[in-house]
């Protein structure tokens, strides 16, 4: 066998088995792509010795990078959860914008809480606040519940220091500060054409109106017991303007050591989660702060793991040949290269599901072929990003979490909710294909 073949053969048979293992098995996603990563290093012929050397030193290079500010940023979002920052962000949205753009106001909310909170645990907690929106202006909560959902779901997917995007910057080596930026100005164009194709799909469906339940009457009742607003958002506006100060200074040649020890990623997102500590927990015990902290570490844990884990893959890959032989063989074709990493995680996600699994696993692939296949890691990141939103079914557990709260039944479900997350993973990775012929 022709060492071209053996190294294609590698590729193959090592995705093939990671999908196996997550789809078939009782295998998690942290081990399958660990045991990928060795099958991938076996096949191509590595040494033994070399394969766990290098799978070693990929897990601990990816998470010496980002791992810090993952676990800083899921312990500053459960804060921002628990304390009810969260909502009052969303009231301070509506004040601003008005109840009777509540499809806009929605996403818009769903778009800020999403940066430091899981997109499945914004749901939950901004969920009572649609309802309340639909008894009051008898919109149907299928276009309220799909304009929340896929506000949340775009920061969720593009805008770090969200898990799924960050592992991407760390391991295509892509900067935080410019996935921000980049990442947050392709969502912000989106939104537009989001709330226009939500209110257009909707009416499609009978309406569906809550009643007044008593989780209803609770969140009415805590409206007035919710944090400060300025409090509320200054534990995310700071550390992302932190960030985007350190990378604008580097980007104009601007050096100074102040600007980039507080811009750089640890020490911003660090300040945050200081900040939402002492200013929005007044008034919890220092039992049950310590206690939400360590709860969240849980989730911190598994996201770090599935994150190294793809790393690992991703030296493998690069270290055995495998990502430079594939990226030369893509340019021989007539393939867009930029194409591959948006389609890349779209296959992923809708085999699997899991929005950060398909993102991370496709930029562990992708990291060893950028060079060969002439993409920029910024590029690379956005792509896979965007790419990984194509799109949510029912093998995604958001998309149970947005059609039950929302009273959806399966079938208006696939019809409304995944064709809005399609639409929307479409038009970023449009948008990124635009952007690539001037960054």
């Amino acid at each position: 066998m022709g060492v071209g073949l053996r190294l294609i053969l590698a590729l193959v048979l090592g995705m093939s088995l990671v999908m196996l293992l997550i789809m078939k098995t009782k295998i998690q996603a942290f081990p399958a792509l660990l045991i990928a990563a060795l099958f991938v290093g076996f096949i191509s012929g590595m040494p033994t010795g070399e394969i766990i050397s290098e799978l070693t030193k990929g897990f601990g290079g990816t998470l010496s990078s980002i791992g810090i500010v993952i676990g800083l940023g899921v312990m500053m979002g459960k804060v921002l959860e628990v304390s009810g920052a969260a909502k009052k962000m969303s009231l301070s949205i509506l004040n601003i914008v008005g109840e009777e753009k509540t499809e806009l106001v929605l996403l818009i909310s769903g778009w800020v809480v999403s940066i430091p909170v899981f997109c499945d645990s914004g749901f939950v907690i901004l969920s009572e606040l649609a309802k309340e929106f639909s008894r009051n202006t008898k919109k149907s909560m299928i276009a309220l519940g799909c304009s929340l959902g896929i506000g949340l779901y775009l920061t969720h997917h593009l805008v770090p220091p969200t898990p799924g995007p960050l592992g991407v910057a760390g391991i295509v080596g892509a900067d935080v500060g410019k996935l921000i930026l980049w990442g947050g100005l392709i969502s912000i164009i989106a939104i537009p054409i989001l709330v226009i194709y939500v209110k257009y799909i909707t009416k499609k469906f009978n309406p569906i109106i809550p009643d007044l339940s008593d989780e209803a009457k609770k969140f009415v009742s805590e409206q007035n017991n919710l944090p400060n607003a300025f409090l509320s958002f200054m534990p995310i506006l700071i550390p992302v303007v932190l960030i985007l100060v350190n990378t604008v200074s580097k980007s104009l040649g601007i050096e100074y050591s102040l600007i980039s020890t507080f811009g750089n990623p640890v020490v911003a997102v660090l300040i945050g989660l200081i900040l939402s500590i002492y200013t929005l927990t007044t008034t919890v015990s220092k039992k049950d702060v310590i206690k939400t902290l360590e709860n969240s570490l849980s989730d911190a844990g598994l996201i770090l793991c599935i994150t190294g884990a793809g790393g690992a893959l991703g030296a493998i890959l690069r270290v055995s040949g495998v990502g430079n032989h594939v990226a030369n063989l893509i340019a021989s074709t007539s393939i867009p290269a930029i194409l591959i990493p948006i389609i890349m995680p779209s296959l992923l996600k809708l085999s699997q599901g899991s929005g950060t699994v398909a993102l991370i696993t496709s930029a562990s692939i992708l990291a060893p072929m950028m060079q060969g296949l002439g993409l920029s890691p910024i590029i690379t990141a956005l792509a896979v990003c965007s790419g990984g939103m194509l799109a949510s079914f029912i093998n995604d557990s958001f998309f149970w979490v947005v059609t039950k709260f929302s009273g959806m039944s399966v079938e208006v479900g696939t019809k409304a909710w995944t064709s809005t997350t399609a639409v929307c993973g479409l038009i970023c990775s449009v948008l990124v294909v635009i952007l690539s012929f001037f960054i």
